[in-house]
């Protein structure tokens, strides 16, 4: 075990820029609508198979999406990408207010899909980018971290609330989200350029147009860097465990153990309020090196899956509490892991674009194996499956991981990695 040194304070320019990258990661992320848009759906009359149908056609726009939009922010501005993302959020959110139908919701996720993708791979890389060029790139976990937190500490405020504010006017969540999203288009625009950013993206344009090529020379460095595959696919099973235990078993778990529907919302904000905690205090597990930590939790989280099989009412909230935790801790980690394994800062958005691409396909996977299941009646057959196969993918992960950092790369084989994140 090594004890990281102190990181020094940034400077006052680079605590403005975290400020305002966290206001926008907390307005953009304030969707007052997401508890209800269900209810909300069938109150206008729409049918149940028309409200998943217009799930799965997010889910595969997001992902044809993604690579696109990331690429064409490495090659333009980060920027101008996240005002693009909010101010098109801020469009979409108004949309179900205003068109009551299957077309309008659909083309209002197809929006939402849109505006998530032109933001998913720029903010980070952003952010990134600015801390390393200021000479402040410790701050980087934390400031993402405290970026995540915000976007929590939001969601604690909206869950409560949103069905009240549907009582009240039906539409009032779909305006106030809106809302909160020309908030985030102002402080957007607020972002400062990158330090020699604009000189790096003239040149950028001088030696290349945007084409499949620059897509291909990102696929290559993957290619060339192993350790980032690998990091990115203990991504992947991060994501998966998040959307299916804080998501789409949620409540199936929650009905299962014959807790009150009235509880659901005050369960979630609790929980909520424990990836709250771990976003905020992920540097505390540095000492114990950044790359075993983020494998450790994601061995916690499938866990504390496949414990819910045998536990009662408090053990269930228990362990939600302690999954909860463990992935507001590991966040901010495995993003500063796969950020300073990507080679470069050329193909950065286009590379977290495709860890994206990927976690969403996986996702998508998972939970239509999900739907078998529970036709069954097979829940918990399911919760032990994905735990098994989890702390299986983690254990051989970390050894490959081990292996390769062991092996003598040239200088085309990506960014050495420091001693203190080698892996047990």
């Amino acid at each position: 075990m090594t004890t990281a040194p102190a990181t020094p304070p940034p400077p006052p320019a680079v605590r403005r820029v975290i400020r305002a990258h966290n206001g926008f990661k907390l307005f953009t992320g304030l969707l007052w609508w997401l508890p209800v848009f269900y209810v909300y759906q069938r109150d206008s009359g729409l049918g149940d198979a028309e409200i998943f149908q217009i799930q799965s056609l997010y889910y595969l726009a997001f992902c044809l999406l993604e690579l696109p939009t990331g690429a064409l922010a490495d090659r333009f501005d980060h920027r101008r990408f996240l005002q693009a993302g909010a101010a098109l959020l801020a469009v979409a959110n108004l949309l179900p207010a205003l068109w009551t139908s299957y077309s309008g919701f659909l083309t209002h996720f197809l929006l939402v899909a849109l505006a998530n993708s032109l933001v998913s791979g720029a903010g980070s890389a952003y952010l990134y980018e600015y801390l390393q060029r200021s000479g402040a790139a410790g701050a980087y976990q934390q400031a993402e971290g405290s970026g995540r937190a915000y976007a929590l500490t939001g969601r604690i405020v909206c869950l409560p609330a949103a069905g009240v504010l549907m009582q009240w006017h039906a539409p009032s969540p779909y305006v106030l989200s809106a809302l909160c999203c020309a908030v985030a288009v102002v402080l957007a625009l607020r972002l400062p350029a990158l330090p020699g950013g604009e000189d790096d993206h003239e040149e950028s344009r001088e030696k290349s147009a945007w084409s499949a090529r620059d897509q291909l020379e990102a696929f290559r460095t993957l290619g060339r860097s192993p350790v980032l595959v690998l990091l990115m696919a203990q991504g992947v099973a991060v994501f998966t465990l998040v959307r299916i235990g804080q998501a789409n078993l949620f409540q199936p778990i929650l009905t299962e153990k014959e807790l009150p529907l009235a509880a659901f919302g005050l369960m979630m904000a609790v929980t909520t309020l424990f990836e709250l905690a771990g976003a905020a205090r992920s540097g505390w597990l540095r000492r114990f090196g950044e790359v075993r930590s983020v494998f450790a939790l994601t061995v916690v989280m499938a866990l504390s899956l496949a414990l819910l099989v045998p536990a009662g009412l408090t053990g269930t909230a228990v362990l939600l509490c302690v999954f909860s935790l463990a992935a507001g801790l590991v966040f901010p980690i495995q993003r500063q892991v796969v950020n300073r394994a990507i080679p470069g800062a050329r193909h950065r958005a286009t590379l977290l674009s495709t860890e994206s691409l990927a976690d969403r396909a996986v996702c998508a996977l998972v939970i239509w194996a999900l739907g078998g299941f529970l036709a069954r009646g097979a829940m918990h057959e399911f919760l032990t499956l994905v735990a098994v196969c989890t702390v299986a993918l983690m254990g051989v992960l970390a050894v490959l991981v081990h292996l390769v950092r062991r092996t003598p790369r040239g200088p085309s084989g990506g960014r050495p990695t420091p001693k203190k994140e080698n892996v047990a």
